[in-house]
C-alpha cells in the first residue's frame, strides 16, 4: 500500500437554508398572520480520528469535502432541514493547517477525536420570527449564511515512541522485524526503506509495550533534502527516545555526529530526546568500539539482530529511557 504523508484538501461546509415569507391562508382564521418557517443550518465538515488508518492514501485523489446545504423554510411555520455533515477520517498523528495562512487548526492524537473544521451557515429566519405587538405582518425573511470554505494541508506525523536512526544499509528493517511483529523490506542495498515502518515491541513487564519508528536512511544533507530523509524527518518529532543504530567502523564517531548534525539543522529539539546508540553485529566485530561513547556519557549496548545477542537487553534500555524522559543538549563534540 502507498504511503501517503501529506495532502491538500478544499473543504466547504454547508450554506445554511432561506427563511421564507408566508401567511396563514386557513378558511376560519381571519387575518393569519405570518407563517414562514426558518431555514435548516448547514452541515459542518468534521474529522475523526481513526487507529485503523496509517496513511493519508485515502485523501491522495480526493481533493474536495463538501457537507449538504440546509433546506429553506417552508410554510405553515415549517422548518428547513439540517443539511447533513461531512464526516472524514484521518489517521492518528494528523495535523490539520490553513493552506494560506498556515495556521494550525488541529491536531489528532487520540483515537475517536473529532474537530469541527469548517462550520455550517446557520438557516435563515422566515418572517414568523419577525411577528410583535407593533409589527403584526412582517414582509420580509432572512437569507441562510454561508458555510465556512477552507483549502487545508493535512500532514501526517506517525505516532511513536522510539525513533530508529541510521545511515542506509545500518541494519534498521532487519532489527525492527527481530524485536517487532513488524515485516519490513530487507535487502543488501541502500534506502531499501522508502517509508517509515512501524513495529510494537514488547516491554520488559507484563502487558507492557512501546512502538518503535523505523526512518528511512538518513545521509549527510538529509535536513536540506538530499536522500530521502528530510522528508522523513517530520515524524521524528512525536517520538520520546531516540536509537542509533551504528555499524562498527573506524568512522563510527563521524557518522554518529553527522545524523546529530541532520537533527539539529532539521529541529534543534529533537537532538534533546534522551538516546540510546546501538551498535549493531556485535556477532563479527572484534574490537569493541563502546568507549568512544561510554567516555562522553552516551548510553550504548552492543547487539545483533543475526544471533538476538542483547536484544532483551535493549528492549530494557529504551523501555527505561522512556520511563525516565530526561531531555539533554544538542553540544556532543
Amino acid at each position: 500500500m502507498k504511503f501517503v504523508d501529506q495532502v491538500k484538501l478544499h473543504t466547504k461546509a454547508g450554506d445554511g437554508g432561506n427563511g421564507i415569507v408566508s401567511w396563514r391562508r386557513e378558511k376560519f382564521v381571519p387575518m393569519g398572520g405570518p407563517a414562514g418557517g426558518d431555514g435548516g443550518d448547514g452541515g459542518s465538515v468534521i474529522l475523526e480520528a481513526d487507529e485503523g488508518m496509517g496513511s493519508l492514501l485515502d485523501y491522495h485523489y480526493k481533493f474536495k469535502l463538501e457537507a449538504k446545504n440546509g433546506q429553506n423554510g417552508r410554510s405553515k411555520n415549517q422548518y428547513g432541514a439540517i443539511g447533513a455533515d461531512a464526516v472524514a477520517k484521518v489517521p492518528i498523528g494528523t495535523q490539520i493547517f490553513d493552506a494560506n495562512t498556515n495556521e494550525l487548526l488541529a491536531d489528532f492524537t487520540e483515537h475517536g477525536q473529532r474537530e469541527i473544521i469548517c462550520k455550517g451557515g446557520s438557516g435563515g429566519f422566515g418572517n414568523t420570527r419577525f411577528k410583535s405587538s407593533t409589527r403584526q405582518a412582517p414582509d420580509f425573511a432572512k437569507p441562510g449564511l454561508p458555510g465556512e470554505e477552507r483549502d487545508l494541508v493535512l500532514s501526517l506525523k506517525l505516532m511513536a515512541d522510539v525513533g530508529l536512526l541510521g545511515f542506509p544499509n545500518a541494519g534498521k528493517s532487519t532489527l525492527l522485524s527481530v524485536v517487532s511483529a513488524a515485516k519490513p523490506k530487507i535487502a543488501d542495498y541502500p534506502f531499501t526503506t522508502l517509508t517509515p515502518q512501524l513495529g510494537v515491541v514488547k516491554g520488559p513487564e507484563e502487558h507492557t509495550s512501546f512502538i518503535i519508528a523505523d526512518i528511512p536512511g538518513l545521509i549527510e544533507g538529509a535536513s536540506e533534502g538530499i536522500g530521502l530523509g528530510f522528508k522523513f524527518l517530520k515524524h521524528l518529532e512525536r517520538v520520546r527516545v531516540l536509537c542509533h543504530l551504528i555499524e562498527p567502523g573506524d568512522d563510527i564517531w563521524e557518522r554518529y555526529q553527522t545524523i546529530r548534525k541532520e537533527l539539529e539543522n532539521f529541529n534543534p529539539d529533537l537532538c534533546k530526546l534522551p538516546e540510546l546508540v546501538a551498535l549493531s553485529k556485535n556477532d563479527i566485530i572484534q574490537e569493541s568500539q563502546k568507549t568512544i561513547f561510554e567516555d562522553k556519557n552516551i548510553p550504548v549496548i552492543e547487539i545483533s539482530a543475526a544471533t538476538n545477542h542483547n536484544l532483551d537487553m535493549l528492549r530494557i534500555k529504551l523501555w527505561q529511557l522512556l520511563a525516565g524522559m530526561t531531555r539533554k543538549t544538542c553540544d556532543q563534540s
